[in-house]
């Protein structure tokens, strides 16, 4: 009787911490549903290998959205603003090379950063129809020819600089020959300030870019959000873009380059209406 009863009792635990294994698990499996998880992934480019840092959020859903963020910035910004909103689609958040938690070692060019984020996009077997850009985010998302382009005070469209800009630049131009080059740091923007040498070569390329042709060659549906008192990206420079990409409508809303951060459930709840029949 007394071997009999431990038996019972043995099988009876058993079963109750297959039990509790089974909703650990279960637990586990929804909160990755719900919260989603980070990665990285290595990828060569141009004979230099890259490790890419990106967070996934509701993994299970078939529809993807990707989101990009602007330079000097990283995906936990555009993670903060839109990572709790649009639950019907799998987010796709990515630290471009050189900024968060990915590398670079060498001097790029904005279609080198479209090349990368395209094959990245292709080793984990993603196609999302939606691709949302802000600042310099914009202008590789535009690259990669969504059907559904989403602009958030996307760069591209050249600004003239105020005087006081002209001058610093004038002076470095004077002092460089002298030999002065380590008063760059007085003189450079805060975009580029604590840079690694690769990373301000590559500011260098990419912020006095031209991207007019590239906007107008764009024939996909395109959605312009902005910022009414950005003064990165001035709204004008939204009107022009609206202008010559086909397909193409603005939306201005109220602040400053960072608007989005203050109007993101508009901004969802757009992308969603108008972009709703997910992946080709």
């Amino acid at each position: 009787m007394g071997i009999f009863l431990c038996l019972c009792m043995r099988r009876s635990f058993k079963i109750k911490l297959n039990e509790d294994i089974n909703k650990s698990l279960f637990d586990i499996i929804r909160k990755i549903q719900q919260v989603g998880f980070m990665a990285v992934k290595e990828l060569r480019h141009d004979g230099h290998i890259f490790t890419i840092a990106y967070d996934i959020v509701n993994p299970t859903s078939s529809n993807t959205i990707v989101i990009l963020h602007g330079w000097g910035s990283n995906k936990e910004i555009m993670k903060q603003a839109f990572g709790k909103l649009m639950p019907e689609l799998r987010h796709i958040y990515i630290d471009m090379p050189g900024f968060g938690k990915s590398t670079n070692h060498t001097v790029l060019t904005t279609q080198d950063y479209a090349n990368i984020i395209n094959k990245f996009l292709k080793d984990i077997e993603v196609k999302p129809k939606i691709i949302v850009g802000h600042s310099f985010g914009g202008k590789v998302a535009t690259l990669l020819n969504p059907p559904c382009l989403v602009l958030i005070s996307s760069s591209g469209i050249l600004v003239p600089k105020p005087f006081s800009i002209k001058a610093k630049i004038a002076i470095f131009k004077l002092l460089k020959p002298l030999g002065f080059t380590k008063l760059r740091s007085i003189f450079a923007s805060k975009d580029v300030q604590g840079m690694s040498y690769e990373m301000y070569e590559t500011f260098k390329n990419v912020v006095n870019e031209d991207f007019e042709s590239q906007f107008a060659n764009f024939k996909n549906r395109a959605f312009l959000f902005w910022g009414k008192e950005d003064t990165a990206t001035p709204l004008w420079t939204a009107k022009k873009i609206q202008s010559i990409m086909n397909h193409s409508i603005l939306y201005p809303l109220s602040g400053d380059h960072y608007f989005f951060l203050k109007h993101a459930s508009f901004i969802a709840k757009t992308i969603t209406d108008i972009c709703e029949d997910g992946e080709q």
